[in-house]
């Protein structure tokens, strides 16, 4: 680093330290030192995907929500609340708006390329690592690829659907976000799995592609987007569009109910091999899961990105993960401490940023792993369940000296 740019951070931490961050949802300060394997390397490393996150932030307005309970206008779902100014500040709670993030970003901006020590003391200048659950649970997610065709015929019968248009999104009078549709002026549930596998959206027009395997649709859905190769050799990318707001129902805890699994056997693996082993009960165990998700084709996706997340950023391999934003806010860096399961078989120790949301992601102690695309990521995304820890990385207020 060189003695300005060191001169100018020793500054930036007198400024910064004059008052303690408020962590939304609690949690509780830990020091850089406590997080096994932090250095220079992977400060630099991650540093990337902390400016292409920024770019993003800049054009959005600054009272955006980024998640927690806070109001103001919803960074991933566009509901409008009380459009109140950022949370930073004196009594706020800090990074759960655009704001709070900006002074950073233009920190980082001005960080010299590939200076490993200068985006160490970047990220230990501008935030206060935050330990927010005692312990942790990481899973994984991946990229599907699958086989499909733009028409229907032969073996793919299976409708890959766009957003419905009669699908409504709105709030209900005791201020909760519900979906449904209007049916004789009555706002009703919108269809189920079972319903739309009968045909409930069958002749509108609203098929996408086709696909030749029912399971395929349904793994496609639980990881949110995916690749799928036609006939001709094209691949087209399909992002998350929307869903039916049914609640998720995880496959395996069905399976367990229903005697056909044992709770430790349950992984992705194991259960698309019940299913293709018991055609005749696929369906229907499927259907246990009334919650649909429905996509968009992607265009202009470079293949070595993922498609975009819950924040509007292409996912990055090995650096995206998915949170309950209720907890966690959207944009933030975490530092995960865990361990990847077979084949990979490897310690985990580097800093991800909270850039998607899922389903079944609940709590503070809780992230899903962005693992890429291909056969490798498919199985150890499959198989991992590990315990591990997570320090989510807040922003430090920024306050002005007074003269």
């Amino acid at each position: 680093m060189t003695k300005t740019l060191r001169g100018a951070a020793v500054a930036a931490i007198a400024l910064l330290s004059a008052c303690a961050a408020t962590i939304p949802g609690g949690g509780r300060p830990v020091p850089f030192a406590d997080l096994q394997g932090w250095g220079a390397d992977e400060a630099a490393a991650a540093l990337p995907t902390f400016l292409a996150e920024c770019r993003h932030l800049g054009r959005l307005p600054v009272e955006a929500s980024l998640g927690t309970s806070s109001p103001g206008t919803s960074l991933s779902t566009g509901d409008q609340g009380s459009g109140d100014a950022p949370s930073g500040g004196p009594g706020g709670r800090l990074g759960t708006h655009v704001g709070d993030w900006l002074p950073s970003c233009r920190a980082a901006a001005s960080l010299p390329v590939g200076d490993g020590p200068a985006a160490r003391q970047f990220f230990e200048t501008w935030f206060q690592p935050t330990l927010m659950a005692p312990s942790a649970l990481f899973t994984g997610y991946y990229e599907p690829e699958i086989r499909g065709a733009l028409s229907r015929g032969g073996i793919f019968q299976t409708p890959v659907y766009r957003v419905p248009d009669d699908l409504v999104r709105t709030r209900a009078t005791d201020g909760r976000m519900v979906t449904g549709r209007w049916e004789n002026g009555k706002f009703v549930p919108y269809w189920t799995r079972a319903q739309i596998d009968a045909g409930a959206l069958a002749g509108r027009n609203l098929e996408l592609l086709w696909v030749a395997d029912p399971a395929d649709l349904f793994f496609l859905q639980i990881q949110g987007s995916g690749r799928v190769r036609l006939p001709s050799g094209q691949v087209v990318r399909l992002g998350y569009g929307g869903k039916n707001g049914r609640d998720y129902v995880p496959l395996g805890r069905v399976l367990v109910r229903q005697g056909e699994m044992d709770e430790d056997a349950v992984s992705m693996q194991s259960i698309r091999a019940w299913l293709s082993a018991h055609p005749d009960r696929a369906r229907a165990v499927m259907e246990e899961n009334p919650d649909y998700v429905f996509f968009d084709m992607l265009d202009n996706l470079h293949p070595d990105q993922g498609a975009p997340g819950a924040m509007g950023v292409p996912l990055a391999p090995g650096r995206t993960a998915a949170v309950d934003q209720r907890a966690i806010p959207l944009g933030a860096p975490i530092w995960v401490e865990t361990t990847l399961p077979a084949p990979a078989n490897a310690s985990w120790r580097r800093l991800v940023f909270a850039q998607d949301t899922g389903t079944d992601i609940q709590g503070p102690g809780r992230a899903d792993l962005f693992l890429g695309w291909g056969d490798q990521a498919e199985q150890v995304a499959g198989a991992m369940r590990q315990d591990g820890r997570m320090v989510v990385f807040v922003p430090r207020p920024v306050v002005t000296r007074q003269p």
